[in-house]
This record gives structure tokens, C-alpha cells and sequence, in this order.
């Protein structure tokens, strides 16, 4: 079986072709400056270009399907067959995720369009948290909130988290293995993992939730909110702009949100971009901390994503002082691990490990398992 994945940004598309027979990476490419003046139009174009070239042109052959790595269609969760219901249930929930569902709904319909014949499968980003209980989803709002609104805490990146986890207890083959997973990178988040299921999450309705994001929100008072919008005269439409593109990192630091261009600025003397890296570890921490808490103790710490697999500095900035909870980095391996390895010190009680956000993998699993289904409900 051949299934093709389509990683949608909001000006990129990149593919991964594999062949699930023992999960063979066929082929990969990407397409950037989509929508942009100098690059591709739409993504329809961007598509056939990657995947027309003679490169891939015959690896594509018997495709058996497409699979997306969606990210919020609010109460459907899970991976489904794309059809007008899964269609709508992303339109709907599209103010939630502004530069996530309108560049996955566009390049979804540009394959209905190139590709007629092929299944479309999505795997929802919020599905490894489904299993997290009522009081970890729930507001302290009206109940009728969430029964009639879907207000309540979702939960994203569930790729990345879901493949950590399953590389933890290859690690650690331990039933309740305790694990906290931070995925870092233009978009953070932390997960709490109890034998390689999802307890809690520090994402909550929105990915503009939670830790601060590049140019995202992250978590914020809503009464803080509400008094930006009276004091300014701001519309909802316009502080859901200001919140989603000119906020997070960026927003502190007046200029870029790139955890690397930060870095690089602070080593300078750039007071702003200290202050918002060290806003950004000080969430990360706070969630780390209280996460360590809900699974009783920690047997392992890992990071994955852009920032997790290769900023050293935010790695043991994360794990300054917590050599009483039993988080000791080796210093050395810290800063020369390449982006999958143990990074802890041998008297670390918890093993900390660098492990890469292998989500293209486990979306190709998924579209798989929803094949599979169909073809059994046929039979």
C-alpha cells in the first residue's frame, strides 16, 4: 500500500511518499511561497509541480491514498475518509485555527481536483488527547458552553506527541511509563503521557493557546482581553488578527518570533529578545512542572521539533534546577547530540532524549488503518 502525505503550511506544501509495507520512505519534496508574488499561485499548482516532476512521476503509481495532518474541526476528532461532513466541520472551526484549516481546506480540494480517484484521508491533530478526562477539557464556564459551542480544551500537534510517546516506550518499555513531551518550534506545546496515552496538554481550545508561539498568543486573561478590545475599540475580527499573526514571541520582541534570530539578538544585548525567550522557557517550565506533578514523577523528559531538536540553550534552560525532581543533563551530549539521543546525565534519575517529530509517519498509519476499514466493512 502506497500512501502519500500532505504536510500543509500556510504558504508551503511538503510531501512524504511511503510504502507501508514495513513503512518505506519512497520519495519527499517540498513547495514554498505558495500564494506569494514571486512564488506558486495556489496550491494546486504547487502540487502538480512536486508531484508531477520526473522524480516522483513513477514512485506515484498505484497511489492508494493522500493523507493530511489536519488540525481542528472541534468535536470530530479521530482520521476519517474526507467528505462534505469533514469538509464543514473545518470550515466551521476555521476561526479557531486561521493559518491552519483555510491552507488544509484549499490544498484538500486542489487533490479532489488533480487526483479524483484517490482516497483523502485526515488524521485530526486533537485525536491522541481524546482520551484525556472530562475535568481536563472542561472550562469553568456555562456547561452549555461546551455542549452547544464545542468551548473546551482540545489539544494539537498530536502527531509529533503521539510518535514521541511510541519512541519513549521503545526507550523505556515500562507499563504507566511518566512522560512529558515538548514539542518546540514555530508552534509549542507540552503533553503529559501515562504509558504512552495523553493525560493533558497545554494547548486548549486554539493553537493560539498554551505556550507562546512564534508570532501566537499563548495563554492570556481573558478579562486582559476584553479591556485590550474596550481601551482600543478593537473588533473581534481584528484582535483575532493581532492575537494570531502579531503576538507570541514576535509580538515581545518587536521583531522576529525565531527562537534562532532571539538567540542570536540576546547574544547582543537585545533586551526584548531575552525578555521573550525567557518568557517562552518560563511557560515551558510551568507547564513541565505541573505536568510532573499530575503523572506523580517523571521517568522521561523528551523534545522534539525545530527548536527541541536543535536549540541546545532552550533545552537546558528547561532543565536548570530540577535536578531534585531527577532531571539531570549531561551538558556535553546536550550540545553535541544530533536530533535523536540521550542528552541526560548518568545519574539522572529521568532519561531526557532529543527524538524527532516523526508525524508524517504516523498520519500514514492512520490513512492506512482507515483503508483498511473500508476495504473489511466490503467484504
Amino acid at each position: 500500500m502506497k500512501v502519500l502525505i500532505a504536510n500543509i503550511g500556510s504558504t508551503s506544501f511538503k510531501y512524504c511518499l511511503f510504502d507501508m509495507q514495513g513503512e518505506r520512505l519512497l520519495a519527499k519534496g517540498k513547495a514554498e511561497r505558495i500564494c506569494q508574488a514571486d512564488g506558486f499561485p495556489d496550491y494546486e499548482s504547487a502540487i502538480r509541480h512536486c508531484l508531477w516532476d520526473r522524480t516522483s512521476r513513477d514512485s506515484l503509481a498505484g497511489l492508494d491514498a493522500v493523507g493530511f495532518k489536519a488540525v481542528h474541526a472541534g468535536p470530530l476528532s479521530g482520521a476519517h475518509l474526507v467528505d462534505d461532513r469533514v469538509l464543514a466541520a473545518m470550515e466551521e472551526f476555521s476561526f479557531h485555527a486561521p493559518a491552519h484549516n483555510p491552507p488544509y481546506l484549499a490544498a484538500i480540494r486542489a487533490f479532489q481536483q488533480i487526483m479524483p480517484e484517490v482516497p483523502l484521508v485526515v488524521l485530526f491533530e486533537t485525536a491522541f488527547f481524546d482520551s484525556m478526562d472530562e475535568a481536563s477539557t472542561t472550562y469553568a464556564v456555562p456547561l452549555p458552553w461546551r455542549e452547544n459551542l464545542g468551548i473546551r480544551r482540545y489539544g494539537f500537534h498530536g502527531a509529533s506527541h503521539r510518535a514521541a510517546g511510541e519512541r519513549a516506550l521503545q526507550l523505556i518499555p515500562k507499563a504507566g511509563l511518566r512522560h512529558v513531551s515538548c514539542h518546540l518550534g514555530g508552534s509549542s506545546s507540552v503533553a503529559a503521557i501515562r504509558g504512552g496515552i495523553a493525560i493533558d496538554t497545554s494547548f486548549g481550545m486554539s493553537p493560539q493557546s498554551g505556550l507562546p508561539q512564534n508570532n501566537r498568543v499563548g495563554d492570556l486573561d481573558a478579562f486582559a482581553l476584553l479591556f485590550a478590545m474596550k481601551r482600543l475599540g478593537l473588533s473581534v475580527d481584528q484582535t483575532a488578527r493581532i492575537l494570531a499573526n502579531d503576538s507570541g514571541l514576535a509580538g515581545i520582541s518587536g521583531a522576529s518570533g525565531d527562537v534562532r534570530d532571539l538567540t542570536a539578538a540576546a547574544a547582543q544585548g537585545d533586551r526584548r529578545a531575552q525578555l521573550a525567550l525567557d518568557v517562552f522557557v518560563r511557560a515551558i517550565r510551568h507547564y513541565v512542572g505541573a505536568f510532573l506533578l499530575e503523572l506523580g514523577g517523571i521517568d522521561i523528559l523528551t523534545f522534539s521539533g525545530g527548536v527541541g531538536e536543535n536549540s541546545s540553550e532552550v533545552r537546558s534552560a528547561v532543565c536548570e534546577g530540577m535536578a531534585e525532581f531527577g532531571v539531570i543533563l549531561d551538558a556535553d551530549r546536550n550540545r553535541t547530540t544530533p536530533t535523536d539521543g540521550r542528552i541526560s546525565a548518568a545519574q539522572s534519575r529521568a532519561a531526557v532524549y532529543v527524538v524527532p517529530a516523526d508525524e508524517e509517519r504516523i498520519v500514514a498509519r492512520a490513512a492506512a488503518a482507515v483503508l483498511f476499514m473500508i476495504v473489511q466493512a466490503r467484504m
